[in-house]
């Protein structure tokens, strides 16, 4: 059982590297801005792989660029089976992937949180001297 999963996070991670450079070299859709793809998942019997994706812009050109991706799966994935060496290449999907930005928007609140508590310690400071 655990070879399975090591075989499956290795063909994820082929996977991800593969279409990293298939969608910067060969996909010529204008409505794909700048997409970072974060993560593969691969189901056990390598039948269909859900790609994350990461992009640049607001939320109207990430939901395009998504769709994009979507409607190009099928030529993607034939292009996948020239590099893989695998008996079936898996079917593609693309999900937006939000951990980006909600790690932004902690990473925002823990500094204004520091800022915050060190304003009332230095008004702290100044009140008891």
């Amino acid at each position: 059982m655990p070879r399975d999963s090591t075989r499956a996070s290795r063909v994820a991670d082929q996977i991800q590297r593969d279409l990293a450079d298939l969608i910067r070299l060969e996909l010529k859709d204008p409505r794909v801005g700048l997409v970072t793809l974060t993560q593969v998942e691969v189901s056990r019997d390598l039948s269909h792989a859900k790609v994350y994706v990461s992009c640049l812009g607001d939320t109207e050109s990430t939901e395009r660029s998504v769709r994009s991706l979507q409607h190009a799966a099928a030529f993607l994935r034939r292009l996948l089976a020239k590099t893989l060496s695998l008996r079936s290449v898996p079917q593609l999907e693309f999900v937006y992937d939000a951990s980006v930005e909600r790690g932004v928007r902690l990473s925002h609140l823990i500094d204004e949180a520091v800022l915050a508590d060190a304003g009332r310690a230095t008004k702290d400071g100044d009140a008891g001297e």
